[in-house]
């Protein structure tokens, strides 16, 4: 409706926000209700874009969607197939190559490049390009070791993803949301594509909660699409089995709730550190910019139905 009424030539969001048409909407029939005829581009940032929700944004758009990946810092993108230049071949789930000016590389724990197709550490060789940030304001302590430390000679994104051997970038999570199972480093975002791929699936968020024998394991989170009338324990045991084909046992993914809705902030972002806290029993601060603080109730009732958490905060 926005579209039509004020003549949007480019629109610019979070993936976020077509999930939840998707959701109401899985075959698009409201997009029909409106004249899209000037709409030439549909940018998605803010967060990672899992190639089920990109690939429906193309179907029912018919425009090019432009999934693409940088950081306020940058002050612009740093991976993307730009529009300006002749467009990339699009991989759903990749933001495409470097933009010019960025030189970015992945590197494992030690500092060492890894290989196409393994999952590291995403920083970029220094120095960064025109329009990044220099400092942080009356602190150059805080910005050393916050985005220059870890690994000396290049800014760290603390995102986390791979390289293909077309030099395609993947973002598959925050460094933060790499869970080490049984001492295998798995990628949260990488089984959230697998979720978001079921047909039944709106949108879904993966964490890694604390786990005496294996460390960590995978937890679930599932938002079905509209008019989903089947028993939600068949779908989470369809679910358990596609991560199990996909990734493998390794994943050790057997747990999954279905709930109406995530909690996000008011801009779309999963507040999945707040989920993970909560399913451990860890005390929490109201994130200041969380959409509906009454979602994280719903939350934790979903989680205590499961057993989470195993002990209750001291």
């Amino acid at each position: 409706r926005v579209i039509s009424q004020h003549n949007v030539q480019v629109l610019f969001t979070a993936p976020t926000a077509f999930r939840a048409i998707k959701r109401e909407d899985p075959r698009g029939e409201y997009v029909r209700r409106y004249n899209l005829s000037n709409f030439r581009t549909l940018f998605l940032a803010g967060e990672r874009c899992d190639p089920d929700t990109l690939l429906w944004a193309e179907q029912q758009l018919n425009v090019p969607v432009i999934d693409h990946w940088w950081q306020t810092e940058t002050g612009w993108p740093i991976a993307a197939n730009c529009l300006g230049l002749e467009l990339l071949p699009v991989k759903p789930g990749s933001a495409a190559r470097a933009v010019p000016g960025y030189d970015v590389r992945v590197l494992d724990e030690n500092g060492r490049e890894v290989k196409p197709g393994q999952i590291g550490s995403i920083v970029i060789k220094l120095p960064l390009p025109p329009g990044c940030l220099p400092t942080l304001w009356n602190n150059e302590a805080g910005f050393q070791h916050a985005y220059l430390s870890s690994f000396p000679g290049y800014y760290l994104t603390a995102d986390a993803g791979f390289k293909d051997e077309d030099d395609y970038l993947w973002i598959m999570s925050r460094t933060d949301d790499i869970i080490n199972v049984a001492g295998h480093r798995l990628s949260t975002g990488a089984m959230e594509e697998v979720l978001a791929s079921h047909p039944d699936v709106a949108e879904c968020a993966v964490i890694g909660v604390a786990d005496e024998i294996k460390g960590e394991i995978p937890l679930g989170t599932i938002v079905l699409k509209a008019g989903v009338n089947r028993p939600e324990k068949e779908v989470v045991q369809e679910l358990i089995q596609m991560v199990r084909e996909r990734i493998g046992p390794v994943a050790s993914f057997k747990i999954a709730t279905v709930v109406k809705r995530l909690p996000k902030t008011r801009s779309g972002k999963i507040l999945r550190g707040t989920m993970k806290r909560i399913a451990d029993g860890i005390e929490y601060r109201m994130p200041a910019t969380i959409d509906d603080p009454m979602i994280l109730e719903e939350i934790t009732e979903a989680f205590g139905e499961l057993g989470y958490p195993h002990q209750k905060p001291e």
